[in-house]
């Protein structure tokens, strides 16, 4: 973004970063840590205040469906804030609620392949407490 004009290609990479985000919370709420592992780079880094880090998608699954097996679900973002990062990325800062416990995300890092889709290059987010 130049001059805080938004170009057709920003509109097309943020448009793809919100696809994303969409996808991921829509397999959550499917409860299919798979899909949910799906929406992040092999590599990503998944920093899950207090739980710790999480490192590649095997990794991020797993934690993901310790949270379901949980009962954990239907997840809900609010006061979602998109920052472009790069040529070809947007952080996503937002509140978030689940049924069970609520929290913030500190920074998503989504980032658009080379097969047109954003992934999450990095995640950080917290559990603030229990609903």
């Amino acid at each position: 973004m130049t001059n805080n004009t938004i170009t057709g290609t920003d509109n097309a990479i943020l448009a793809a970063c919100k696809k994303g985000i969409a996808a991921w919370q829509v397999a959550f709420n499917h409860q299919d840590a798979k899909a949910c592992a799906a929406q992040y780079q092999q590599n990503c880094i998944m920093t899950a205040r207090p739980f710790g880090v999480f490192e590649g998608r095997e990794a991020i699954e797993a934690f993901w469906q310790g949270i379901m097996d949980q009962g954990f679900n239907q997840v809900d973002y609010t006061q979602v804030t998109w920052e472009a990062e790069g040529e070809s990325g947007y952080i996503l800062t937002s509140q978030w609620t689940m049924n069970k416990a609520f929290g913030v995300v500190h920074r998503e890092l989504w980032v658009v392949e080379a097969d047109g889709r954003a992934r999450l290059a990095s995640d950080e987010f917290e559990v603030q407490g229990e609903r």
